[in-house]
């Protein structure tokens, strides 16, 4: 009875601080532009939403904010209601929802894949809180139902359909492609939304519905977002403190290799969870404010979902190595570290952390050299509807450094 009550009383703790960092948006966005929430909102709901498309330009910087909050919030409802068995898989995705709510997820386009997993769950009779965490990942998928329902001439119906059936393929799929990278990328549906995304696109294409990525990226902003987002992310340091989290329990979460899954709330408590959580995304602000780069809705959101799998597999030390990876690959190719595609390569490609947790700093380096020049050609495959493609990119050298592993050991004995 007694562990009872306290799992019990930690989970409602998660879900109170989850709920109060998803509030922070909302008001936020509120102070700074009352007015124009709604039309900003509007804009943003009927925008495609498609990769990149940052909602700062779209909406404005305080309807982004309110969309990122409700997003979450929308995530945290889920958790709240499901109760599923992983802390850190919920904290990764109400993060990761809220994150690319600044550039892709809204209010509206988010359900109709939600509903595409429950439905699954419903078919396979089995609790639909074994999938929440994955519903909350596969809203990747997003942009399918707003360009269906805004380009296509179908309408909103036609948009839901496709979501719909869009969820309803996520959950075998991935299952299988987990068991391609081993838990070597941590993010094994963005992977799997790649598949699902590119096959849904050229379908698409072949009906003469012409999709392709965006290249909406805010300016400017920096002077409002970098003191909101270090004030934002030195809070979960504070608060961590407060909830008992100490520097020698955050050294011992350094140490941890991250292979998918590493539920570090499982394994250490909130506070030095939340503590890890606000160093990993200081480490991302940092890197986008060295290398010249723009603090608005994509960056953010790559920030954010480092966060989140701050409580779900990285720490500072995995991610670092593969960001120098990327830094080092843009020094001696085409690209610039401030460009759109390497600075998000950089923040999103830490879903390859766990390869330079378990193999070591220069195998993180190569995967992050690696990964930048997938991830700048496979947009294209599925049009910008997948919203995680560094995902889809991560899994591909996530799978190949999985199979390196399995020759060389094979050969060994």
């Amino acid at each position: 009875m007694g562990q009872e009550h306290r799992e019990s009383g930690s989970r409602k703790l998660v879900f109170a601080v989850l709920t109060a960092y998803m509030l922070v948006f909302v008001l936020a966005g509120v102070i700074l532009d009352p007015q124009g929430i709604p039309r900003g909102i509007a804009s943003i709901v009927s925008s495609p939403s498609v990769l990149i498309s940052d909602y700062m330009v779209i909406g404005g910087l305080g309807a982004a904010m309110v969309n990122a909050g409700l997003v979450g919030l929308a995530g945290v409802l889920l958790v709240v209601l499901t109760r599923p068995d992983s802390l850190g898989a919920s904290i990764a995705g109400v993060f990761t929802m809220a994150g690319f709510a600044f550039f892709g997820k809204n209010v509206l386009n988010i359900w109709p894949t939600i509903a595409g997993v429950w439905l699954y769950s419903r078919v396979m009779r089995q609790p639909f809180k074994k999938y929440v965490s994955l519903a909350m990942f596969g809203t990747a998928l997003s942009p399918l139902a707003s360009i269906v329902a805004i380009e296509s001439g179908l309408g909103p119906m036609a948009g839901l359909g496709v979501g719909i059936v869009a969820g309803i393929a996520l959950p075998p799929i991935a299952a299988y492609a987990f068991s391609m990278h081993g838990g070597l990328s941590l993010y094994n549906t963005g992977f799997t939304a790649g598949f699902v995304g590119t096959v849904f696109v050229a379908m698409l294409r072949g009906f003469g519905l012409n999709i392709k990525p965006l290249s909406i990226w805010g300016m400017g902003f920096n002077s409002l977002t970098a003191p909101f987002m270090m004030a934002y992310l030195i809070s979960m340091i504070v608060l961590g403190r407060i909830c008992a989290g100490s520097w020698k329990s955050l050294a011992a979460v350094q140490k941890q290799k991250g292979v998918l899954p590493s539920d570090f709330v499982d394994s250490f408590n909130l506070g030095t969870v939340l503590m890890n959580m606000g160093c990993v995304g200081c480490l991302g602000l940092a890197y986008v404010v060295a290398v010249g780069g723009e603090i608005n809705g994509p960056t953010i959101g790559g920030i954010l979902t480092m966060v989140g799998f701050g409580a779900f597999g990285k720490n500072t030390r995995n991610c670092l190595h593969i960001m120098a990876g990327v830094l080092l690959a843009t020094m001696v190719s085409v690209w610039h570290p401030a460009d759109p595609g390497p600075l998000l390569a950089a923040l999103f490609g830490t879903n390859l952390a766990p390869i330079a947790g378990m193999f070591g700093p220069l195998a993180g380096i190569a995967a992050g050299c690696l990964h930048l020049a997938l991830v700048m050609n496979l947009g294209d495959l599925h049009g910008g509807v997948n919203l995680y493609n560094n995902g889809f990119a991560g899994g591909l050298v996530a799978v190949l450094g999985a199979a390196l592993v399995q020759h060389i050991s094979s050969h060994r004995k």
